[in-house]
């Protein structure tokens, strides 16, 4: 949910930011209904960076201030939590959130429940069927649904995993995270044709393919069993995506937010108030070319005192800036934002070697097989429930083979959120996913990229050398390795 404690620090929309495309997402949420054709599912898409889940944060604290929420979900592939990043605890989410505006939900709800006793253990489409749109069929009559809030908002389906059903030996293909992403759209699509559902959804994701597919309204044309009556209603349930990179100028919105963080680091520090000069400021909003993560990026590099002084580090970032100027690469929309990354890691002691290492944290999360390739590798074997190892458990391996983590990971603060060193649960994380779509791309990281393979051997070194290890740290870890490392199901 959108205030769930997870999200206490979750972006925002600067105060002033943004207004127009959360205005008109709450003008469609609240009058959209008026129209002859009302619309009930609405895309918010733009690249990496663009600050959409900012603008659904704010949108859902707007909502929820004004009566308009009903309920929200907000994926996030970096969560510690399964349930953010899985569909497990989607519609049971939703369900109880929605049966809160009513008794008569709830107990439509509970006698549901009562007579389904597995349907958690169904698919999302009877989930729907059974935990939402079944109770709302049952209360159509008993109150007045145009004084109900209308919104339902769903932000990172895109960062949705894939849930996996069967034993890894099994000669089936393994579920791809689009499977369960397409999944979540329909069922979505599902309630919002059903004349009981009276809500509007708002899902804002990055524009992947299985997205760009299934918002297309052209995709209709090939159903040939429905009526041209029902062709017409299944394309009129979407209004028109919203594209925050294409749609909105962004730059007076980045210029706001860029004041307000550099007034908020120049008292901090009591530099002058002319600090920094318009100029530098309206130069990094031509550098930001829209995408509210290298703003955010600057400032994480300027507030870090492991690296130096705002001013001292400031001037890094011009430089930088200039070196990005000097560039051919005009068809690079992230070109900044690269060299600013590049710089970041290039900072580092061993810059190759901490690449590696934010790929074990990535890998940590994401998928076991892609690091551990075509070995037989159980994708359950680590860490059973997939939750990321915490840092103390890295920082384990780390001091035992490479230094310690301070010394690999101290430059990179702006980048990864490090835990403090008496943080006994807490994993590390990435403030945003651009940095690995930064790394996965050769031709953006360009000497930083680390091949797959690359990348699968120095994991077994690592391992191998853990296994070797006679150390007094093996004692420590032996406990907790099934939480670091890949277990082979057979023979390694």
């Amino acid at each position: 949910m959108h205030d769930s404690a997870e999200r206490c620090d979750a972006p925002k929309c600067q105060a002033e930011t943004r207004v127009a495309v959360q205005s008109d997402l709450f003008s469609w949420i609240t009058e959209g209904v008026t129209d002859s054709n009302p619309q009930k599912i609405r895309w918010v898409t733009g690249p990496a960076g663009t600050g959409k889940t900012a603008v659904m944060g704010s949108l859902a604290d707007t909502c929820e201030n004004e009566g308009m929420l009903v309920a929200s979900f907000f994926f996030a592939s970096w969560s510690k939590s399964t349930l953010r990043r899985r569909k497990t605890a989607f519609i049971p989410t939703l369900a109880h959130q929605i049966a809160q505006h009513s008794q008569a939900l709830k107990d439509a709800l509970e006698s549901v429940i009562e007579e389904n006793p597995v349907v958690f253990n169904k698919t999302l489409k009877v989930q729907m069927e059974l935990l939402i749109l079944e109770p709302l069929r049952r209360t159509t009559h008993e109150f007045d649904r145009s004084q109900w809030p209308r919104a339902i908002l769903i932000d990172g389906v895109d960062e949705c995993e894939a849930e996996q059903y069967h034993d890894p030996k099994a000669p089936v293909r393994e579920r791809a995270k689009e499977d369960d992403q397409e999944e979540i759209l329909r069922v979505l699509h599902q309630a919002a044709v059903d004349p009981a559902f009276p809500f509007r959804i708002v899902i804002a994701s990055r524009p992947e393919r299985v997205f760009r597919e299934f918002f297309n309204p052209q995709r209709f044309e090939t159903l040939e069993s429905n009526s041209p009556e029902e062709l017409s209603r299944l394309r009129a349930s979407f209004a028109p995506p919203i594209d925050l990179h294409e749609q909105y100028n962004a730059n007076d919105d980045i210029m706001l937010c860029l004041r307000s963080r550099f007034n908020q680091i120049r008292r901090r520090h009591k530099l002058p108030s002319s600090w920094p000069s318009p100029s530098v400021i309206q130069l990094l909003v031509d550098q930001a070319s829209g995408q509210f993560i290298y703003i955010t990026t600057v400032i994480r590099f300027l507030t870090d005192s492991r690296l130096g002084d705002p001013q001292t580090l400031l001037e890094v970032v011009l430089k930088v800036t200039n070196a990005a100027q000097g560039s051919k690469d005009g068809h690079n929309p992230f070109l900044h934002l690269d060299i600013l990354y590049l710089h970041i890691l290039e900072s580092n002691p061993d810059p190759h070697l901490a690449v590696k290492w934010i790929w074990i944290l990535n890998d940590c999360t994401q998928r076991p097989l892609e690091l551990a390739g075509p070995i037989a590798i159980s994708p359950y074997a680590f860490n059973h429930d997939r939750q990321r190892p915490a840092a103390t458990y890295i920082n384990q391996w780390l001091q035992l083979l490479d230094g310690g983590a301070e010394h690999l990971f101290g430059t990179l603060h702006s980048l990864l959120k490090v835990p403090g060193s008496k943080v006994v649960d807490e994993p590390y994380s990435f403030y945003h996913k651009s940095l690995i779509d930064f790394l996965r791309n050769p031709q953006r990281c360009g000497r930083l990229y680390v091949e797959e393979d690359e990348r699968r051997a120095f994991f077994w070194d690592r391992y191998l050398r853990v296994c070797d290890s006679k150390s007094f740290y093996l004692s420590l870890i032996s406990a907790n390795l099934t939480r670091l490392i890949y277990v082979a199901q057979d023979k390694v």
